[in-house]
Order: structure tokens, then C-alpha cells, then sequence
């Protein structure tokens, strides 16, 4: 009898463990990014936009008196490598959601293990179209949101800057062949036909290629006032030195892809003057950011791009959801997926965040360049 009692004992006490929401293990974010290889400085960036957002929130005895962790997974910007990551990130059930991936490629890579297992993703990077298309389960939720601008409206803004912004006629494209680069270079091409920006050549590149003379030089016959570089800086970096060697001295403009100060660290002198495209710049952000920046400054010592600024946001909107509807997976989604309409979004330090059906978010687009060896806002901005 007595042997009796203590069983029951032991199974209701385990019981209680099991339910009890305090004793369950730390609610976590993933950062699925690439921490090493070339591409480890955006990855850099976002570990710190998601770092300071958790620090701060834990510092405020966290949400519901739960405190939360970040786990990292290295997938290097790398399809191959993001789909290796992304069952390891569903197996761990702490896990309440994903901030990434960094590179559209990856994103793509990874998502069907996402949807399948039912664990939302939000990117602060991953531009590309076909991503809207993708996230969604058999029953039509969306699982994958980002709080960043598709390339669909980055590459119409980008032609309409070179033409309206820079005075350019005539412009070449040089793209990296990937999902970024390609669906960046469409959007930019469909638009320059549009709006009367001629594209005198297209010339395509490979990741970790080291000669681009071949392309540049053809690309310099065809006479072009600028060059659109269409991909990301570790290779937009090369290019540049590259297009100076050859001759090819003419406006150099990118996109989001370039926002990173390795991109002047690498190509130096031949970095000056270019354009890129962000969304987020400190000087047009409104005064609820400022503490932001003045605090990532003096943590990390450097000015503060778009990707912290937009990790920063991504990690708040993950917090925000588990702080209304606890740790579920399900229901953090549905919670995302509500936010739905200016007046149901995320007011953060990029701005007002909410999605479409897609889990995509209308952001707007500005313009920064590489000024006296640093990024500068432009001096002309679209509205």
C-alpha cells in the first residue's frame, strides 16, 4: 500500500514537471547565418542585431518570466550547407522560431524542412522572389515572413535611381549566377526597358570566381555611363579593383548586398563612389532609433547597417509573438501571420513591419555610398 502511494506520488509530481512553464527550459532563438567562410561578415552583423535585442529584453527579466537564448548555426550562405542545418534547428523543440537565413539561396534551401515541421523562419536579408511562392504548407500558411523588401521591388528602385538619381542612359549588368543575383538583374532589366535606361550588356559571374577580366573587358566595349553589380561584396569588391585595372572608370552601383564595410575594406580606392541600395540608414530613421544606434556603436564600435538593424527587428517580432501566445510553434506563426495590417504591425527601429499572405513586409528603400572611404548617405533619395 504504502509502495502504492509513493508511485502516485512520483507520477503526479512528474506530471507537474512536465506542465510546469517555469521549469521548462529556456525559450530559443535560432540565427541560421554564415559565422565563418567569406560571407561570416553578414553573419557577424545579424548575430549582433538579435544579441542586443535578446540582451535587452532578458535584462528586463524577460517575457512572462521566461529569458531567452540564441543558438547559432554556421551554414556559410550555402544551400547545401542551410539544408544540413535546417533539420537540426526542427529537432530542437526549444526552439521557437529562426532569425534567417542571411542569403536567399540558403533561405530556399532550408525552407522545406521549416514547413514541413512547422517552425517559423523570419529573414532580415533574403530578398528573392521565389521565396513567396515556397513557404507555404499543404494547408496554405505561410511559415517563412521577412522584414525586409523583395529584389522584385529593389531592382525597379535601383533602375529608376540610375536614370532619375544618377542621369545614367546607357548601363551594363554584371551579376552574380545565383537566386539573389539573377532575380535582382531580372527585376532591374524589366524595369530599365520600361523607363528607357538602356542595358548595353549582361555579363554573369560565378561565387568565389577571382578573374572577372574577361567579362569587364567585354562589358567596357559596350560603352556603359555605370554598371550595375548584381551580387554580393566579397566578389562586388574584386570587380571593382578589377574594372579600374581595365579601364572600365564608370558609375559602380549595387544593392543590399554591398552593405557591408568589408565591401570598402577589400577593394579600397576602387570602392569610392559607389552606390547601393538599403533599407535602413541611420540618418533617415525616425528618433525611436537612435538609441539603437548609439547604442550598437559604442558596443561593437562601428557604425550600424541594415542587416543588425533588421535581425534587431526580426528577434523583437519573434519575442513580441511568444509574449502574446506562449512557446508553440503554431501559434507564434498564427500570431505573425495576424500582423497583417499597419495597425496590427511591429513598430521597430526599421520602421512598421507587417506581412501580406506571403509573409512578405512593405518596406521602403534608400541610398547610401562609399564616400572619403566610408558609407555616406546619397544626397538624393527616391521618395
Amino acid at each position: 500500500m504504502k509502495s502504492g502511494w509513493c508511485k502516485i506520488a512520483l507520477a503526479a509530481m512528474l506530471l507537474c514537471l512536465l506542465a510546469s512553464p517555469a521549469l521548462a527550459a529556456e525559450p530559443a532563438i535560432a540565427v541560421a547565418a554564415p559565422l565563418t567562410g567569406p560571407a561570416a561578415a553578414y553573419g557577424d552583423n545579424v548575430k549582433a542585431g538579435v544579441d542586443m535585442k535578446v540582451a535587452e529584453v532578458n535584462a528586463k527579466g524577460g517575457v512572462n518570466g521566461m529569458k531567452f537564448k540564441v543558438e547559432y548555426f554556421d551554414e556559410l550562405c550555402d544551400p547545401k550547407e542551410a539544408a544540413t542545418v535546417a533539420p537540426k534547428i526542427v529537432r530542437d523543440k526549444n526552439i521557437v522560431g529562426i532569425v534567417g537565413h542571411v542569403c536567399s539561396s540558403a533561405h530556399l534551401a532550408a525552407l522545406p524542412a521549416y514547413v514541413r515541421s512547422g517552425v517559423v523562419a523570419i529573414s532580415a536579408t533574403a530578398t528573392n522572389v521565389a521565396i513567396s511562392a515556397q513557404n507555404k504548407d499543404k494547408s496554405g500558411k505561410a511559415w517563412s515572413f521577412r522584414d525586409v523588401y523583395r529584389d522584385d521591388f529593389q531592382g525597379k528602385f535601383l533602375a529608376r535611381y540610375a536614370k532619375e538619381a544618377l542621369g545614367l542612359a546607357k548601363v551594363a549588368v554584371f551579376y552574380e549566377n545565383n537566386d539573389y543575383g539573377i532575380g535582382l538583374k531580372d527585376a532591374f532589366v524589366g524595369e530599365a526597358k520600361k523607363i528607357g535606361l538602356t542595358v548595353v550588356g549582361e555579363e554573369a559571374y560565378v561565387k568565389g570566381a577571382a578573374d572577372f577580366t574577361p567579362q569587364l573587358t567585354k562589358l567596357k566595349a559596350a560603352g556603359p555611363q555605370g554598371i550595375f553589380l548584381s551580387g554580393y561584396y566579397p566578389e562586388g569588391a574584386l570587380i571593382a579593383t578589377q574594372a579600374k585595372k581595365v579601364g572600365l572608370d564608370v558609375l559602380k552601383f549595387g544593392a543590399d548586398g554591398f552593405d557591408n564595410a568589408d565591401y570598402i575594406k577589400l577593394a579600397g580606392e576602387a570602392a569610392e563612389g559607389t552606390y547601393l541600395s538599403t533599407p535602413f540608414i541611420a540618418s533617415e530613421a525616425g528618433p525611436e532609433a537612435k538609441a539603437f544606434v548609439d547604442a550598437f556603436k559604442a558596443k561593437y564600435n562601428r557604425d550600424v547597417d541594415y542587416m543588425s538593424a533588421n535581425a534587431y527587428d526580426a528577434a523583437g517580432i519573434l519575442i513580441q509573438a511568444v509574449a502574446h501566445v506562449g512557446v508553440d510553434r503554431a501559434k507564434v506563426r498564427d500570431f505573425m501571420a495576424a500582423m497583417n495590417t499597419p495597425e496590427k504591425g511591429y513598430k521597430g527601429i526599421t520602421g512598421l513591419t507587417y506581412f501580406d499572405e506571403h509573409g512578405d513586409a512593405q518596406k521602403p528603400a534608400f541610398v547610401k555610398m562609399v564616400k572619403g572611404g566610408q558609407f555616406a548617405t546619397a544626397p538624393k533619395q527616391l521618395k
